[in-house]
């Protein structure tokens, strides 16, 4: 099994790529350094694609260590036989390989564990043989056996028929051809059926009381919605094909005749399939395709993840968040350029106490006096009646303040933590969630990595998906983009620094403990001082974290310090210096680079093309955030809609807030999001809406319907 041939196939990529991408993966670099600084070995292979290498890497060597271990388990049986070999050398997936090992395996007690004990094996091999003159009865006079022991006591002709159908049974069940066929019959033609268990009951269900469709074409949120009605007891679910089919597969391997022996072979069949092959059956397609919509919906998850981490930042703003509430009052917290907390207060403009012109004066006197320029309100409870009360405010002051209603969802869970209550160990959970509220629309990204990202909620069924997946894949999503963004050596959280590349919790703890104890990084090579950072940690993190204002103003770039030397020589010939970074005056470096010739810049200076090009757009534009590049949030001073304003017709401009299987949820301005069905995104067809839209878009839609009792909101793309 040669595994890096395998990925090449499969990926359609060379094997120099394959080869040298596993070869850095074994020596321990991460994703983001492999996409990042070492493009000549990989044919600049992105994130994605290299991550998507690493599962399926992972995947193709726990199949080869789990053949090996089948091969010698059967090797030591002393029942391994070269076609056995070659079954198994041929197994493209886990469970063909469990198919061809389950004669193989030790069984607990079954029916036919105990016909074999107690001989009735060759009165089973009479059956089969199913000769049109054997007698079947007359056969087993001959197995009948007087004992004291039980498990070795044959009393009756019926028992020993009956002892040898059930070995018969076994062995059908474990015939790993028959297995594959009958599965691949359901996964071409079987259908998954639900049931109400009360078809009175009033349920989010209803949908599926009475639901039927096949198991090619079901997609992903409808398996996951099956699988949550079963869990919660609201559906019986099942998976089946045709009335008889699986029978008929069943005899068509092993009934020969009609003969009386036939007819009992026939017997032995259709009991092997209704009692161990369909219910086994059943479950590995129910898990296959469980399986399959949770990775759909991880990488649903995972997309819209990013694209939320990577919304474009309000810089250098003074923000003054809002965490709304009815009876204990709107926590409110101020926030400089930097997130640093200036003033903490709570006020009660919204019922039972109503005190709006009281908060009106407090928050007034909050902005005059920090300067604010940005109101940052979470979305959560009484939001509504506090975006009234913060756009009413707004009108009656002369100062210059927008304001946001950001999502707030996991603001609560960033709260109550840990790692809040060391940040904030001054601050009860409410404040700390007003704080929250502020930074994630200063800076989304560094405010989010603090949080589960399970807590995010942009996705759908998070809470339904198998934890190590999940937390593996979104660690990934969180893991590139940080580094892709970079991150300030000097102001980073621990939060944020564990996700650079090389770096783990500890390390990056050590780092702002270096940075306490020590002032702040004036150079990149003064991370080797910190604890347990050594040189191979050094060669990954080094060039995602810049150091502003240092002694090398190659610190703030994303080029790497084993470049260094090439950046220099690239700046040398095309008549320019290291100070030439800071003064803004490369912004034709490019174009002399191009006169001079790429290739022959590139071998002159000794790095590769894309190292090359990368090093120029870094030095053009040195401590670039690529989310500046991006449009930027909606932000809002007038009038406040609520859903009773909205008319059918309406056009509107909104934000997409989620990205689902079916549609999109597009923020409009009131409290409810409104979804755009995958229907109404587009006059042509998609087969999902990612194709279309992407968490944070800003897109005009048009009113389809209201329902203000169920408060949902229909919309349209198609303008």
């Amino acid at each position: 099994m040669n595994i890096n041939e395998m990925l090449a196939q499969e990926f359609k990529l060379k094997q120099e790529q394959i080869d040298n991408t596993v070869a850095l993966i074994d020596d321990g670099k991460t994703i983001p350094f492999i996409a990042r600084y070492r493009k000549e070995m990989t044919g600049s292979l992105d994130d994605q694609i290299l991550r998507e290498i690493f599962d399926r890497l992972n995947y193709l060597r726990n199949l080869a260590k789990r053949k090996e271990e089948i091969i010698n388990s059967i090797t030591e049986q002393g029942k391994i036989t070269e076609e056995i070999q070659k079954a198994i050398d041929k197994a493209v997936t886990l469970v063909e390989v469990e198919d061809i090992y389950r004669p193989y395996k030790q069984k607990r007690k079954t029916r036919g564990s105990v016909a074999r004990a107690k001989g009735l094996e060759p009165l089973a091999e009479i059956l089969l043989a199913q000769n049109e003159d054997t007698v079947p009865e007359k056969e087993a006079e001959s197995f009948l056996v007087e004992s004291e022991e039980a498990d070795k006591s044959v009393s009756t002709v019926q028992e020993a028929l009956q002892g040898a159908m059930d070995i018969i049974a076994e062995d059908a069940s474990d015939n790993a051809t028959l297995r594959k066929y009958i599965r691949e019959m359901f996964s071409e033609i079987g259908k998954i059926s639900s049931k109400a268990t009360d078809e009175e009951a009033e349920t989010v269900y209803k949908t599926y009381y009475d639901y039927s469709e096949g198991v090619r074409k079901i997609a992903g949120h409808r398996v996951l919605a099956l699988d949550r009605g079963e869990k919660e007891g609201a559906l019986k679910v099942c998976v089946d094909i045709n009335e008889g089919a699986g029978e008929r597969a069943c005899c068509g391997k092993y009934v020969k005749n009609d003969s009386p022996c036939g007819q009992l072979v026939k017997l032995a069949c259709e009991d092997s399939y209704k009692r161990l092959i369909y219910p086994s059956i059943e479950r590995e397609i129910r898990s296959d395709l469980t399986a399959n919509a949770c990775e759909g919906a991880i990488k649903v998850f995972g997309e819209n993840l990013k694209q939320l981490l990577m919304q474009p930042p309000i810089k250098n703003s003074v923000t003054l968040g809002l965490d709304p509430a009815y009876r204990t009052g709107c926590k409110i917290a101020v926030v400089d350029g930097t997130g640093k907390v200036l003033d903490t207060t709570v006020v009660y403009p919204t019922p039972p106490q109503n005190k709006t012109e009281d908060a009106k004066k407090k928050l007034v006197a909050l902005i005059k006096k920090h300067n604010v320029t940005t109101i940052s309100i979470g979305n959560g409870t009484a939001s509504r009646e506090s975006e009234s009360f913060v756009a009413q405010m707004l009108k009656e002051i002369p100062e210059n303040v927008s304001y946001a209603v950001v999502s707030e969802a996991g603001a609560s869970v960033y709260s109550a933590s840990k790692l809040a209550a060391e940040e904030f160990p001054e601050y009860d959970v409410s404040l700390r969630s007003a704080v929250s509220i502020a930074r994630r629309l200063q800076d989304p990204l560094a405010e989010l990595v603090k949080i589960d990202p399970k807590a995010i909620g942009v996705g759908q069924y998070q809470h339904d998906m198998p934890k190590k997946r999940m937390d593996e894949a979104l660690c990934g999503v969180v893991e590139d983009c940080v580094n892709n963004v970079g991150v300030d050596l000097n102001t980073a959280s621990h939060s944020l620094l564990s996700y650079i590349s090389g770096i783990n919790a500890t390390v990056a703890k050590n780092i702002v403990k270096y940075r306490e104890e020590n002032g702040a990084f004036d150079d990149r090579k003064q991370l080797l001082k910190v604890s347990k950072l050594g040189a191979k940690a050094y060669e990954q993190c080094a060039g995602f974290l810049r150091v502003r204002d240092g002694k090398n103003p190659l610190d703030n770039t994303s080029v790497h310090p084993e470049s260094y030397v090439a950046a220099k020589m690239l700046l040398e010939k095309c008549g320019y210096t290291l100070a030439d970074i800071n003064s803004n005056n490369l912004s034709d470096l490019f174009d002399k680079a191009k006169s001079y010739g790429i290739s022959q810049l590139a071998d002159e200076i000794g790095v590769g093309v894309p190292t090359l090009n990368d090093i120029i757009k870094e030095l053009q534009k040195p401590g670039r955030d690529p989310r500046d590049e991006l449009p930027k949030p909606i932000m809002r001073s007038g009038d406040v809609m609520e859903l009773k304003d909205l008319t059918i017709g309406m056009e509107l401009v909104g934000t997409v807030r989620n990205v689902i299987d079916f549609g999109a949820f597009v923020d409009i301005g009131v409290h409810e999001d409104g979804l755009v069905h995958i229907s109404q995104m587009t006059n042509r067809y998609i087969k999902h809406p990612m194709e279309v839209v992407k968490v944070g878009d800003i897109v005009k839609v048009k009113v389809l319907d209201v329902d203000v009792k169920r408060k949902r909101i229909s919309l349209t793309m198609k303008i």
